[in-house]
């Protein structure tokens, strides 16, 4: 068994693998197993791992399994303490392992952590897709330390402290594999978007704890399979996170948040439309609830396996208030600015 095995998931990222793996393999190799799963690629990425990267472990999925079901299987081929999530556009750094590496082993009732994310274009800036850990407001809408929506903060360490999320980035996710595999894995049925917050959410549920370790930092480019504007990107942006909802709401909130969510979604599709001129993303959040109400009774049995296996009902890292709220009537733009949980 190995004890950090790092695992890339890869459709058609040669160009990416290429740029940079080179930095996984300088900087981890000596601590870490490093795999490539590869989502059936067209391009010529096996062909480039074989003969420039010959000291990857590949693994060949027989199709594109999306995110969440590609690293499911995966990771069953994979026999490692650690199991270490991370994007093909991310570039680590020198030591970044030996603090993630360091504060699982010493606290045993976390099961999964992430470093500080960076972004690529800014790097003194944080980068939207998981900045310095993840929370979510009382409606579902997820945001971070260093990222509200899409305001993003630059880095002058004022998060430079270990902290307890609700989600670690699915960009850089350390997690042990038996928290990974006592709460199910990933949720397959999102196929991307949503999946890793879905997952840290079941795992606070169980009492295991999430952390984000500053003292690690990576710096990722973020939207590489989909830009952030992609009709599809908002569809599954929209059904998972009803789903995810669904799944994980005690009995007593869940009525009151999707009544809500309701009239905020169409809020938001109308806006996208109205403001934003997008009408593909308008189309994409009608099509998104349409799609929820057609398969949510399919989550019926996790939503009850979920609720029985729960030990708190109130989760400090979900906050209590309304992001819209803080963000748009507040003027709440940074993390440190809103309310205490």
């Amino acid at each position: 068994m190995d004890k950090i095995a790092i695992v890339i998931l890869n459709w058609n990222g040669a160009a990416m693998l290429s740029q940079y793996l080179p930095s996984v393999l300088r900087y981890s190799r000596d601590e870490a197993a490093v795999y490539v799963a590869d989502n059936a690629s067209t391009d010529n990425s096996l062909t480039l791992l074989r003969t420039v990267f010959p000291e990857v472990r590949v693994i060949e999925l027989d199709r594109n399994w999306g995110f969440a079901d590609g690293y499911n299987k995966a990771l069953r081929q994979v026999d490692a303490e650690y199991y270490l999530l991370l994007n093909s556009d991310i570039e680590v750094t020198h030591h970044w392992l030996t603090p993630l590496t360091e504060y699982m082993d010493t606290h045993p009732d976390i099961a999964a952590c992430q470093p500080k994310l960076l972004s690529m274009a800014d790097r003194d800036s944080f980068e939207y897709a998981g900045a310095a850990g993840g929370f979510i407001d009382r409606y579902g809408y997820p945001f971070c330390r260093g990222r509200l929506f899409s305001t993003v903060e630059r880095d002058n360490g004022q998060y430079d402290y270990p902290a307890d999320v609700l989600w670690a980035t699915g960009a850089a996710l350390m997690i042990r594999s038996q928290d990974y595999w006592d709460a199910g894995g990933l949720d397959g049925r999102f196929f991307a978007h949503n999946e890793e917050i879905d997952l840290c959410w079941r795992l606070r549920l169980r009492g295991r704890r999430i952390v984000c370790l500053p003292e690690s930092q990576v710096y990722h480019v973020g939207g590489g399979t989909l830009p952030k504007d992609n009709p599809m990107k908002t569809f599954l942006n929209f059904r998972n996170n009803l789903t995810m909802l669904y799944k994980c709401l005690p009995d007593e909130e869940l009525r009151h948040v999707m009544r809500w969510r309701w009239l905020l979604d169409y809020v938001a599709a109308w806006a996208m439309l109205i403001l934003d001129g997008h009408p593909g993303d308008f189309k994409a959040v009608f099509r998104a609830r349409r799609a929820f109400k057609l398969w949510r009774h399919e989550f019926d049995a996790d939503r009850r396996a979920i609720q029985a296996n729960r030990v708190d009902k109130k989760i400090p890292e979900q906050r209590r208030f309304s992001l819209l709220w803080q963000y748009y009537v507040r003027g709440h733009k940074t993390f440190n600015t809103l309310p205490a949980s």
